[in-house]
């Protein structure tokens, strides 16, 4: 797997609360305190109207701006970080949001976050590390779900610890290069920062993205109606036929095909099935009468259709009605079933002129 480095674009995504210290502590981490080096090309900070302007005025004043600070100490440069990189969750009306308290303000910090993950996650050249150290417990579920959603296999999601008393200390923001002794507010209790401890825990996530339509990738719909399209198209893997409402059920989801399509792929699951997964056929093995048997078995014996369909393989198959059976099906597959498709399409094996047509679904899975 590619290394940071390999990314000419290096996204730090971090959703904060009243706690700005939460950047400068996960910038240490990855940047300083790694074993493989995190350098962001660029940080973003999502968070409602009070904890931007926490994060501008602490962060990133010219003179006293702790990022300018650790930065500095650290000889870390190359890392975008402005005003403009810190954006405030909006209500509705698209005012900024001083918290999140209700359900209408959960749905907009959700649909905003899902924003950023996904468009930072849809650029090949990106590596994207989001954090979900600060803010609400929903604004951290809301931005790992999302990358469960839309990242992908270079994309990290971690959790920033630091250890007492410096976690409540109002004035650490990172372990300085010089040392210095700070204060609690509670007791006005003196402890100096060389004890102080960062630790990044990372944090596995299941990643859904290749499963998922390219379309529904690319739209701009919102977190809910991403979850529930998501949500409609997760089933069991199963394989089952309807012969007589002509339709095909996978995974729980039933839907009609085409007589001739319906046939074709019930001949080559029986196949499948009877061989106990070496069902697979060259077109030049293809037995017409053993397909116009199950051809029967979908329109009846007395179908018009019948006579028709006899009469194109009255010759035997040729490798392109295979072909164009094939593509039908799985096109069909593919706009039924966008996540589990590739569980259900027909496969080819073996390199022309040898190529054979079948299924890769477990004959277990497979009811007749």
């Amino acid at each position: 797997m590619a290394t940071p480095v390999h990314y000419p674009r290096r996204i730090l995504l971090i959703v904060t609360g009243l706690t700005p210290q939460v950047v400068t502590e996960t910038l240490y981490a990855l940047a300083v305190q790694a074993q493989e080096k995190f350098i962001p090309t660029e940080i973003h900070v999502i968070s409602t109207g009070e904890g931007v302007e926490r994060a501008r005025l602490s962060l990133l004043d010219p003179a006293t701006g702790f990022f300018f600070a650790l930065c500095k100490d650290y000889g870390l440069q190359g890392i975008h970080f402005t005003p403009e990189n810190l954006h405030i969750i909006e209500d509705a009306a698209g005012r900024p949001l001083s918290d999140i308290r209700t359900p209408e303000d959960n749905l907009r910090a959700a649909d905003f976050i899902m924003h950023f993950v996904r468009n930072f996650c849809s650029d090949a050249s990106s590596m994207v590390h989001v954090s979900i150290a600060g803010g609400r417990k929903s604004m951290g579920f809301f931005a790992g779900y999302a990358l469960s959603l839309f990242g992908r296999s270079q994309d990290r999601l971690s959790h920033v610890l630091v250890n007492d008393p410096f976690e409540s200390l109002p004035d650490f923001y990172f372990p300085p290069l010089q040392g210095k002794v700070l204060y609690s507010r509670h007791n006005n209790k003196p402890v100096h920062t060389t004890a102080a401890r960062i630790m990044l825990a990372d944090i596995p996530f299941v990643r859904l993205r290749n499963g998922m339509p390219s379309k529904l990738q690319e739209r701009q719909i919102s977190f809910h109606e991403t979850v529930e399209e998501v949500q409609s198209n997760l089933h069991f893997v199963s394989l089952s036929f309807d012969l007589p409402n002509q339709s095909v059920c996978c995974g729980g989801k039933s839907f009609k095909l085409p007589p001739l399509l319906l046939a074709f792929y019930l001949w080559l699951a029986r196949r499948h099935v009877a061989a106990s997964g070496q069902g697979a056929i060259h077109w030049q093995e293809a037995d017409p009468q053993e397909f116009l048997t199950v051809y029967t078995e979908v329109v009846g014996p007395m179908s018009g259709s019948l006579d028709r369909v006899r009469q194109v393989l009255s010759n035997g198959f040729d490798r392109q009605y295979l072909e164009e059976k094939k593509a039908k099906i799985n096109h069909r597959l593919e706009k039924e079933l966008p996540l589990e498709a590739s569980f259900y399409q027909i496969a080819t094996f073996g390199d022309k002129p040898f190529t054979k047509y079948g299924l890769r679904l477990s004959p277990d899975k497979i009811a007749l």
